[in-house]
């Protein structure tokens, strides 16, 4: 009767996760075809064409791992470009049926709200006894202002239901890393940090435990790894050995402001708009903002808690991992102060040096929730057994949480209108101009700056290739780059796209045969929508000779 019980209470939070995350998404679940996350720029576009190549790859019997519809003929490998294969291969049903957008939407969905039932799981089980306890730690956790910022385009750094289960199981741990691997690395190497921090600190607080512990976790351990050499290493090697692979990716400065911690995100009910901008790199990396009423009750929770070695523990990995957070410099208020931070110890250390170091407060969050979870779980039992003025007390104690909590409770997302597909690819008039296996040139050339033509591909049931596009591939030395190092067309049509006039010779007509045969190309399509389309369309003809003007667009036939 209890197991029931429990089983049902379960359900009832799992189902007020999943309603929780639905209204974050709310403005783009009206319409996941026709609509899009306005703050996520052109990684929406970036996620549908990964999942849609996918897709693809599985129905066709080809290795979802990597691909050549993108970037042709070069291709791309996918677990090098975080595409959360461990999901997007399994959901491949629902990109066939819905489509790929639909497909992303559910990734962030379930991403939050699984994220946030994991850790009530975790918590219900394992730390506390109370449930509403256990809900608030869980709904902080899956529902914190960075995991809601990344929401907006990285569901790498949003489905993270596997981390709560590799910090609670021994024996099953080396499996559930080898599936984290495939969800995304960088949050793994960012989570496996605090647990170092967190193993480092409960060390110092019971120092004559630590040699039992050893004896009783190293065979697990053993075992655990060997698991995950197993099953993880053939994904690890391919994604830093494999076709297309890179040893590091260079982000430039990616630490954060320290006013970003007691600040709100843009996206809570706190927040403003403008408040969060200049303290994140973009909308999708506002990876603190916890917001200074709940800081200072985390100060609270652990000055009264202190007597407690776990609330010590905790407060020392949440601190040690916002710190990491703060970069190679300590910036206050837009200003170096010339101190160094932390993550200098690890920013030229293998892997570390393509992690943005501001994504550290991610990996807190677990032990953030976990403080709230045991400041509820002290205070619910004393409304119990306590009278009169302790009572009011213990009170105002719980409405200062949830008023700290309340202020970061997200928003929905921002939505805008997704770029219309040209009806030259919705109505299949495309076929009469590109062969099977052959590449379409959009104008311009997709890239990270626009990355909207992969949509064509999308709605065209990924039939043909594109060249370039937004994808994580290797450039000098193996070095990780956004994009591919743009050809000699691809830069003139860009400069032109940009309003700069390029004038056109020989040299120039030699480039783009030259071009287009590397991408096997059997048209180039401008599109009404394009930028100076006018200037663009005069360059092609340049180019090419004169277009034909095909239903919404204009096509010039690959020499």
């Amino acid at each position: 009767m209890r197991t029931i019980r429990r089983t049902r209470a379960d359900a009832l939070v799992a189902s007020c996760f999943v309603a929780a995350a639905v209204l974050v998404l709310i403005r783009v679940w009206a319409d996941p075809d026709g609509r899009t996350l306005a703050d996520g720029g052109q990684d929406p576009y970036q996620w549908e064409s990964f999942l849609d190549v996918m897709a693809h790859a599985v129905v066709h019997g080809h290795n979802p791992l990597y691909t050549d519809l993108l970037n042709h003929p070069d291709g791309a490998n996918l677990l090098a470009n975080t595409t959360v294969a461990g999901l997007s291969v399994p959901l491949t049903p629902v990109t066939l049926m819905f489509g790929p957008a639909t497909t992303y939407l559910l990734l962030l969905t379930l991403g939050m709200a699984g994220t946030a039932f994991a850790w009530y799981h975790v918590f219900s089980r394992d730390l506390v006894a109370s449930r509403s306890a256990a809900v608030t730690g869980g709904a902080f956790c899956g529902f914190a202002p960075p995991v809601v910022s990344h929401a907006n385009a990285h569901p790498n750094f949003v489905v993270l239901f596997v981390l709560p289960f590799i910090a609670r199981q021994v024996f099953a741990l080396g499996l559930l890393t080898a599936y984290q691997v495939a969800l995304g690395g960088e949050i793994l190497l960012l989570f496996a940090t605090a647990i170092a921090v967190y193993l480092a600190s409960w060390a110092i607080v019971r120092r004559s435990a630590v040699k039992p512990a050893l004896r009783t976790m190293l065979p697990g351990g053993g075992i655990a790894v060997g698991v995950f050499l197993v099953t993880g290493g053939p994904l690890m090697w391919w994604q830093f050995y494999g076709p297309q692979s890179y040893t590091s990716l260079g982000h430039g400065v990616t630490g954060q402001d320290l006013l970003a911690l007691v600040s709100f995100a843009t996206r809570t009910l706190a927040g403003a708009a403008g408040d969060a901008g200049s303290l994140a790199m973009n909308a999708t990396e506002q990876n603190a903002f916890l917001g200074w009423p709940l800081l200072c009750v985390l100060v609270g929770v652990v000055l009264w808690l202190r007597g407690e070695q776990h609330v010590r523990v905790l407060a020392a990995t949440a601190g040690v991992m916002c710190l990491l957070s703060l970069g190679d410099h300590i910036t206050v208020a837009h200003h170096d102060t010339g101190i160094p931070g932390p993550w200098r110890l690890l920013a030229k250390l293998p892997l570390y040096e393509s992690v943005i170091s501001s994504r550290a407060v991610l990996a807190a969050l677990p032990a953030i929730g976990a403080l709230l979870a045991l400041a509820v779980d002290r205070l619910v039992p004393l409304l119990r057994y306590t009278g009169g003025d302790a009572r009011r007390a213990v009170v105002g104690a719980l409405a200062v949480v949830l008023g700290a909590l309340l202020a970061i409770v997200p928003t929905p997302l921002a939505a805008t209108d997704s770029p219309a597909v040209p009806a030259f690819i919705t109505s299949g008039v495309w076929r009469e101009y590109v062969r099977p296996g052959r590449t379409l040139v959009p104008v311009p050339v997709p890239s990270p700056y626009d990355a909207t033509a992969t949509r064509w591909q999308t709605a065209a049931g990924a039939q043909f290739a594109l060249p370039e596009g937004y994808v994580l591939v290797p450039w000098a030395n193996r070095q990780g780059g956004y994009g591919t190092f743009p050809r000699a067309t691809s830069q003139l049509l860009g400069k032109v796209a940009g309003g700069e006039t390029v004038p056109v010779g020989d040299r120039q007509r030699a480039d783009a045969e030259s071009d287009l045969r590397y991408w096997d190309a059997d048209a180039v399509v401008l599109p009404d929508a394009a930028p100076h389309r006018a200037m663009l369309r005069h360059t092609l003809d340049e180019l090419l000779g004169p277009g034909t003007r095909v239903e919404d667009v204009w096509v010039w036939r690959a020499p």
